[in-house]
Parts: C-alpha cells; sequence; structure tokens
C-alpha cells in the first residue's frame, strides 16, 4: 500500500522503515501510526526481508512521540495504534526478525519507546532519549515504563522517569541501552553494517536466538533452559543448519536460504 507518512524502502535482505513527518519532529498521529504498524505487519510477512532498520526523516529528531498538538486538536480519546502498538512495534511481541534503531536525533516518548522494543540501538552524537510524559499530565503506556527499568538499575530509571529529564546519547551508550554512538553523518552506514553483521547469521538461527532471549527474561535459569521454544525446532529441521555445517567443513561462506 503508498504510505503518506512514512517511507517503506527495502535493499536486498533489509528494509528501512523511515518516520517521515520531520516538520513535527517526527511525532506520530493516528494515521502515522497506522501506517508503522501496516509496516511492521509488511516486513514480519515477507520471507525475503530478515532485518528492518527503523529511523526518522531529517537530522532533528527520530521521534518526539505522541503528536501532542494533534491530540490537543482532536482529543486525546482519538489516539489510534495498530495492533502492533505505538509506532508498530511496541506491542509486537511476536516478532522475530531482529530491528534496528537508527536514531537520528530526539527520541522522546513514544520515540523512545519505539528505540527500546528494538533489538539493537545505534544513535547519532546529537541524539537525546527521555519519557517527559509526567511533565504534560501523561504517562509513558507504551511500554516505557516497563522497559527502561528492564535495562538499567532501578533508581536510574526511577530517576529518568520520575523527572523526564533527558539522556545523552554518551550517557545511554555507558549505560547499555545504546550499541554504538557514531557521527550523524554516518549513522545510516552504521545501521546499514550492523545490519549485514547479523545476515551472516542464519536468519533462523538469529530468530530462533532472538525468541529464547526475549520469552525467557524474568525466568528462573532452569525453567528458562528447560521450557521449550517453537523456533528452536524450527531450526534443527532447517535447510539451513546443515547448510552452516557443511560449510565449515568445506571452509567456506554458507549460502542461508531462510529455509
Amino acid at each position: 500500500m503508498p504510505f503518506e507518512f512514512i517511507r517503506y524502502e527495502k535493499s536486498g535482505r533489509i528494509v528501512w522503515i523511515t518516520i517521515n513527518r520531520p516538520e513535527v519532529m517526527n511525532a506520530l498521529h493516528p494515521p502515522a501510526n497506522l501506517e508503522l504498524s501496516q509496516a511492521f505487519d509488511d516486513f514480519a510477512a515477507d520471507a525475503d526481508a530478515w532485518v528492518a532498520v527503523i529511523t526518522g526523516a531529517g537530522d532533528k529528531a527520530f521521534s518526539a512521540g505522541n503528536d501532542l498538538k494533534y491530540s490537543a486538536s482532536q482529543g486525546m480519546g482519538n489516539i489510534q495504534v495498530g495492533s502492533g502498538g505505538f509506532g508498530g512495534i511496541t506491542a509486537r511481541f511476536d516478532l522475530f526478525k531482529p530491528v534496528i534503531a537508527a536514531v537520528n536525533g530526539f527520541a522522546l516518548g513514544g520515540g523512545f519507546e519505539i528505540a527500546l522494543a528494538c533489538d539493537i540501538i545505534v544513535a547519532a552524537e546529537h541524539a537525546r532519549f527521555g519519557l517527559p510524559e509526567p511533565r504534560v499530565g501523561l504517562a509513558a503506556l507504551a511500554g516505557g515504563m516497563q522497559r527502561l527499568p528492564r535495562h538499567l538499575p532501578l533508581k536510574i530509571a526511577m530517576g529518568y522517569m520520575l523527572t523526564g529529564k533527558h539522556m545523552t546519547a554518551q550517557e545511554a551508550h555507558r549505560w547499555g541501552i545504546v550499541n554504538e554512538v557514531v557521527p550523524a553523518s554516518e549513522l545510516r552506514a552504521a545501521a546499514e553494517r550492523w545490519a549485514n553483521e547479523i545476515l551472516e547469521c542464519s536468519p533462523i538461527s538469529v530468530r530462533a536466538t532472538k525468541q529464547v532471549a526475549m520469552q525467557s527474561q524474568g525466568l528462573p535459569l532452569e525453567e528458562a533452559m528447560s521450557r521449550s521454544y517453537s523456533l528452536i525446532g524450527e531450526l534443527f529441521r532447517s535447510e539451513d543448519l546443515m547448510e552452516g555445517v557443511m560449510a565449515f567443513a568445506q571452509k567456506r561462506k554458507p549460502e542461508w536460504k531462510g529455509k
């Protein structure tokens, strides 16, 4: 389907999803949210798309979160998101293909929540993160209140959440939220490098790894290791499993099929 508020581009096995509302710091109103939900539906359903990168248009903001000016004019009761939650991803718990956030500026409120819902975050040096919702009488309802304390020591997370203060890219990297900080001019190349490094691995192995990591969080170790994960079974039934073994034995680069 044609998109008005986002861009959806496919380059080989990589899908690039760009929030395209730079005039409002890539804040999301209901139509943009619904387009992002459709975009992630398309990515999930495309057997030839193995990694997604989400970013924002321009060099000022990844996303400033919910479009409060739109909400002020239309009413808070008119906030709509698709089945994947805010940004199409914050409530999407069945997507085991990897998603990278390329944060090109402010990632605030729902924008930070979108980034936290991704698997890897690469940030430009000028990027800033925060959950400022309490400053405007709201709360981080798209997973921020749950995800941030899972990434940070509790007192540190509470300090950021209860004050709404911003976190620099360097602070986010130091706390382990961001994987890499690069100059803004190198952001796309860095995200693409991460994506290509993932593509060197079996896509089935990658998805199985993500499923286990996500679904075992918070479980006691013995339970986490003994429970059944559907994608592990798929991994052992896959052609790629044998391809990886044969490629290693033959000292060649594996040719993954995703089957």
